[in-house]
């Protein structure tokens, strides 16, 4: 079905707490897959589907060892793994060195993602910047989504990456705002986003809910539900 690419700039917003919710609550069948090349910590921060720990080395890097002849959507739902709460996701390099022998790899995978029959695939690319390489993968999504908070300093380079990103895929913006000055941050930020002349599919918004983040790191039930960064993550998915 689609592929989704979720990232950022600079700053480091939330992109894989952001994904990680989208995910949670996306309206049909998903896999969160973790394609940061500077590392990442799904597999340390999550407990497994049977409440136990995911295993580091399965997943992205484990994937790529076994598609230097091609790679199916078999191999990549072979070397995914089940959350608590029954997301589906695979795991991320655990460093950045790792990237430097997977260069090849990023095209190859944005295609197959985007092959995914009966589901979509949310990519959380992290960083921009750092690994030019990842704009193969990023060519192939439908949609590319940047996340910045509503701040000068990331606003302005929100607005730099939108002018460097490659062409292809349709962009959204989703600011992570603070619940106080939500709708008035997401009003400004799109203000800026439309002076820049790039066409953006959308712009939205997820609340700044830090005691949100710490239940989606295992405490799923009721008090995550009624979180303020799940209600709008609801509300962001449905877009």
């Amino acid at each position: 079905m689609a592929l989704i690419v979720l990232a950022a700039d600079k700053g480091a917003p939330g992109v894989t707490t952001a994904a990680t919710a989208l995910g949670a609550v996306w309206p049909r069948s998903v896999l969160l897959a973790e394609c940061d090349p500077a590392g990442g910590d799904l597999a340390y921060r999550l407990p497994a589907a049977d409440g136990g720990v995911l295993n580091p080395a399965r997943g992205l890097l484990s994937l790529g060892a076994t598609a230097r002849r091609g790679l199916t959507v078999q191999q990549v739902q072979e070397h995914s793994q089940k959350i608590v709460g029954g997301l589906d996701v695979l795991t991320g390099l655990t460093h950045g060195e790792q990237a430097a022998g997977l260069t090849w790899l990023w095209g190859p995978l944005g295609r197959t993602f985007a092959s995914v029959p009966g589901a979509d695939v949310l990519a959380d690319c992290g960083r921009l910047g750092a690994h030019p390489e990842i704009n193969d993968l990023i060519t192939e999504a439908e949609l590319a989504v940047l996340f910045a908070r509503a701040s000068l300093d990331h606003v302005a380079h929100l607005r730099e990456r939108l002018a460097v990103l490659p062409k292809g895929p349709q962009l959204g913006v989703v600011v992570i705002a603070d619940p106080r000055q939500y709708r008035s941050s997401i009003d400004e930020v799109r203000r800026i986003v439309t002076a820049t002349g790039r066409e953006v599919a959308f712009v939205g918004g997820l609340a700044h809910d830090p005691k949100g983040a710490e239940l989606l790191r295992g405490q799923w039930g009721g008090r995550l539900d009624r979180s303020l960064l799940i209600r709008t993550a609801r509300e962001l998915a449905s877009r």
